[in-house]
């Protein structure tokens, strides 16, 4: 096991910065998970710690040694692709040794190894097929037996499960989660899937643009987001925003649109808010008159059997989601409807993206606006 120290790492593809100025700290032992929409840079980010891509400045440690320089085949890592790059030709217990034979590590060896993981990801009983004999999620058992019979003291997964079916992805984290457990090495692990990074991460390294936005643990990045885009990325269906304006000189008032209203004090204490948010569970459907209810005319629903999901229309532009369980209400479309929602399930932001936090400040006050 190692830990993995990226120090003011960069990469530049011509005149295009891919990734800036990252520093991380990922610790001996920890599942780290990099995710982020497309293009943001996290494979890129992978295959500089890995040494497949050559960095443009800063460095690389990998056990507290400096790696920067040092070829991929040197660093003690081993790497699953979103690809499973099995060898058509060898059966599985070939597939999974043959590293261990240009190593030229003898024969009995190479058994045991193989043996010993094979029992681990519950592939024993297929060490004779050929990769074509195999199903999607065996391939990808097959080749994270290829990496794990090295030894490495880091596991790189770039989007390994991206190619398999929901049942089959689900299948899958649980195997993964249950092998970082078993065998405790350092894991980094790249997803554009929020719920594989949710579920496996000890921390959530949250990309874009080439930057790392926010790093925490799950539970901490949903709840406590740091700006507007953290905020926005994770969940499904993604928070609710809306803008909000302020309708005296001295912003002793700001409205939004839906007909919600914050009193001044606020404003005065931390700065302008200059949106909301609002996460679709957090929200409740109730009568349109209802005092302190945003007012919105319900679209459509989508039930999903274990939950549902409404869509509110609150102005021409402005569409919000709400999440909930049990018994779907009968609401047809084009019904006037209202949500409301607790006071300490809304986010603010300010002008600039970051989040305003009121949960130990000022209350806000709510009412219909005229």
């Amino acid at each position: 096991m190692a830990s993995v120290s990226l120090k003011n790492v960069s990469k530049t593809f011509g005149t295009y910065d891919v990734i800036r100025s990252i520093d991380l700290e990922i610790e001996d032992g920890e599942f780290v998970v990099f995710v982020g929409p497309s293009g943001c840079g996290k494979s890129t980010l992978l295959r500089l710690i890995a040494g497949l891509v050559p960095v443009s400045g800063g460095d690389v440690f990998i056990g507290g040694d400096q790696v920067t320089d040092v070829p991929a085949s040197k660093r003690g890592l081993a790497f699953v692709f979103q690809s499973y790059a099995l060898y058509p030709h060898m059966n599985v217990a070939r597939n999974i040794g043959f590293a261990l034979e240009t190593a030229r590590l003898g024969k009995d060896e190479i058994r045991r190894r193989v043996a010993r993981v094979a029992d681990m990801l519950k592939i024993g009983h297929l060490l004779e097929r050929r990769p074509r004999q195999l199903s999607g999620g065996q391939r990808q058992r097959v080749a994270i037996g290829r990496a794990l019979v090295g030894q490495p003291e880091v596991f790189l997964f770039d989007e390994p499960l991206s190619n398999l079916d929901a049942d089959l992805r689900m299948e899958m984290r649980f195997e993964i989660a249950k092998l970082h457990a078993d065998v405790k090495t350092t894991m980094i692990y790249v997803t554009h899937d929020q719920t594989e990074a949710m579920t496996l991460a000890d921390r959530i390294v949250i990309l874009n643009h080439g930057q790392i936005e926010q790093v925490g643990r799950p539970r901490e990045l949903y709840d406590r987001p740091e700006n507007r885009f953290v905020a926005g990325f994770l969940g499904s269906p993604r928070m609710n925003f809306a803008p909000l304006e302020a309708t005296a000189p001295a912003a002793t008032v700001l409205r939004g649109a839906g007909g919600f209203a914050y009193a001044a004090e606020y404003v005065a204490a931390e700065g302008r808010p200059a949106e909301i948010g609002l996460r679709p569970e957090a929200l409740k459907l109730v009568g349109a008159e209802t005092k302190g209810a945003i007012r919105g005319t319900f679209e459509r629903m989508e039930d999903l059997g274990y939950e549902y999901v409404c869509y509110v229309r609150l102005t021409e532009t402005l569409v919000w989601t709400v999440r909930s369980t049990g018994s779907p209400p009968q609401i047809a479309p084009g019904d006037p409807v209202g949500l409301s929602w607790q006071p300490e399930s809304l986010y603010l932001f300010g002008e600039d993206g970051r989040r305003i936090d009121h949960r130990a400040s000022v209350s806000l006050a709510l009412g219909a606006s005229s």
